[in-house]
């Protein structure tokens, strides 16, 4: 096996790249993005979100979020209500069609995990969750690092 196949920073990012691929077809197979998929997940974990704040997570502009939204909208998968202080701010629900969907992508989302921890034992597992999770946590701590430098 070559060097640059055991890189880590290789690795991570081929594999997410291989699970988009995956999340883009079963999306598609039920008439979704995998934008909207995110987007319910995130509606799912923090109700009444605003816009803002989602495209803020999703990292993308917050135009791109308003036409997912009027898609998922027009579907009748998500509601936008008005912020009760601000009425400049959208805060956005999921209404029931979008409970059904979200079955589906949670089904989706177990059997995609089945595929890619196949032949990986639990401590095994547990380990690469802690290593990754303390990944993350190290790059949003120098990410807010760099934020404060430059300001």
């Amino acid at each position: 096996m070559h060097r640059f196949q055991r890189d880590i920073l290789f690795l991570l990012h081929d594999v997410a790249r291989l699970l988009r691929i995956d999340a883009d077809k079963r999306a598609r197979e039920q008439g979704m993005t995998r934008a909207q998929w995110g987007i319910l997940i995130w509606l799912e974990r923090q109700p009444g979100i605003s816009q803002k704040e989602l495209s803020e997570l999703l990292e993308v502009e917050p135009i791109t979020v308003a036409r997912q939204i009027d898609r998922l909208e027009g579907r009748g998968m998500v509601e936008r209500r008005p912020d009760p202080r601000d009425r400049r701010i959208w805060r956005l629900h999921l209404q029931p069609p979008a409970h059904a969907a979200l079955e589906d992508i949670n089904r989706q989302r177990a059997d995609m995990t089945d595929i890619v921890t196949t032949g990986i034992d639990i401590p095994t597992l547990d380990t690469m969750t802690e290593a990754l999770l303390r990944m993350k946590a190290t790059l949003n701590l120098d990410a807010h690092a760099t934020k404060q430098e430059a300001v």
